[in-house]
C-alpha cells in the first residue's frame, strides 16, 4: 500500500465510529470472527482498544490483520484501523 492510498483511507476513517472494541480478555476468538465478518463487509473499519485491555494496541493491529487478512492502516493510540479490499464489487476504490 502506498503513503497516497494510507492518507486516502485514513481521511475516510476519520469521519467513522468504531464498531468494535477489545476489552480486558484481548482477542478473543468471537472478537476476531465478528471484526473478519465486519471487515469482509465494509472493507474498512475502525477498532477501539479498551483501558482495561494491557496489550499493546499495535500487536493486537497485528495480530488481527494477520488473522482477517487485512492491512493496517493506521494505529493511533487506541484506535486501530484495517482495510480489507472486497473481492467483489468493491465501494472503495484507492488512488494510484
Amino acid at each position: 500500500m502506498t503513503s497516497k492510498q494510507r492518507a486516502y483511507l485514513k481521511s475516510l476513517a476519520a469521519n467513522m465510529d468504531s464498531i468494535y472494541q477489545v476489552g480486558k480478555s484481548s482477542l478473543t476468538p468471537e472478537v476476531v470472527a465478528g471484526i473478519r465478518e465486519a471487515i469482509d463487509k465494509r472493507e474498512l473499519i475502525k477498532v477501539s482498544v479498551l483501558k482495561t485491555c494491557f496489550d499493546d494496541p499495535k500487536e493486537i493491529a497485528e495480530i488481527l490483520a494477520q488473522r482477517t487478512r487485512s492491512e493496517v492502516v493506521q494505529v493511533i493510540g487506541k484506535k486501530i484501523i484495517l482495510y480489507k479490499p472486497a473481492k467483489e464489487n468493491s465501494k472503495i476504490i484507492l488512488p494510484k
